[in-house]
């Protein structure tokens, strides 16, 4: 019976490191699912777009559509979650439009069109070039510029918001940290010792200097609420946090007039002339 107790024990700690190990060499593979394929554009829901490349600092072209509101006073920047490509946003690009925004959305490396493959490093660097074509190229100033990422968007733009200047940052469905989301996953592992990602965004959000929209739903099935109220209370003022409802996923449209209404009425708030962007240095 000992021997035996012995070799059941000591199967299960082989299985549970061989699961670690899985684990610790699959983490890219299970945070970015891109996918190559653009069969759908603007043009598919009856919008004009530009398709537009641009180059990051580190040399990759990478592909985003520009989708033009008349008199829109504000151009959304959106840094979309971690599947996927930007034709899989023309929902959120519709809605955008639809509010009266421009918006540029853009596909981080190894996504879609863009080349090169993702890393945590690499997506802030798609962000920044991103911001940079809307600003240098485009001549988009930067207090007309908000932030927006969902998901893990979320703290991409967060991290962005702490580097640049902008009229606000908009966090949609995002979580604490990649290692606070791994935690949660799997309880059973001490995933914080060999996380290879931080993304950090509770952190990025206390640096931000800019007006700061928190928004989540208590029905979100993959990304805690309670993350989300954590985001909340790491962010300066001001801010403001709206809770939708709806899964992590179609939260945004099953919200309807909700979720339109907290975009309008945050936007009203800090399109007010006192709120100028913060200056920084910018890299």
């Amino acid at each position: 019976m000992g021997f035996m107790l012995l070799y059941v024990g000591a199967a299960l700690v082989i299985v549970y490191a061989g699961f670690g190990l899985v684990l610790l060499f699959s983490q890219a593979r299970l945070l970015y699912r891109p996918i190559r394929d653009v069969a759908f554009t603007p043009e598919d829901v009856g919008l004009d777009f530009d398709d537009v490349m641009f180059q990051t600092q580190d040399g990759l072209a990478l592909n985003g559509w520009y989708v033009a509101a008349d008199g829109a006073p504000f151009t959304v920047l959106f840094c979309h979650g971690n599947a996927g490509n930007i034709m899989h946003r023309l929902d959120t690009v519709s809605l955008f439009h639809s509010l009266g925004l421009n918006c540029f959305v853009f596909d981080y490396r190894g996504y879609g069109r863009s080349e090169g493959r993702p890393t945590e490093v690499g997506t802030y660097r798609d962000a920044r070039a991103a911001y940079d074509w809307l600003t240098q190229r485009k001549g988009v100033a930067a207090e007309q510029i908000v932030l927006f990422g969902r998901s893990l968007g979320g703290s991409i733009a967060a991290h962005l918001a702490g580097q640049v200047e902008t009229r606000t940052v908009v966090v949609e469905s995002a979580f604490t940290s990649y290692p606070d989301m791994g935690a949660r996953m799997y309880p059973y592992m001490p995933v914080r010792l060999f996380a290879r990602f931080r993304y950090d965004t509770r952190a990025h959000l206390a640096r931000a200097r800019c007006p700061v929209l928190v928004i989540h739903s208590p029905e979100d099935e993959l990304v805690p609420f309670e993350f989300g109220r954590r985001l909340f209370e790491a962010a300066r003022e001001p801010k403001r946090f709206v809770e939708i409802t709806g899964g992590h996923n179609d939260g945004f449209l099953t919200s309807g007039d909700l979720y339109r209404n907290a975009w309008t009425e945050w936007l009203d708030f800090v399109g007010d002339d006192r709120f100028e962007p913060a200056t920084r240095k910018t890299r």
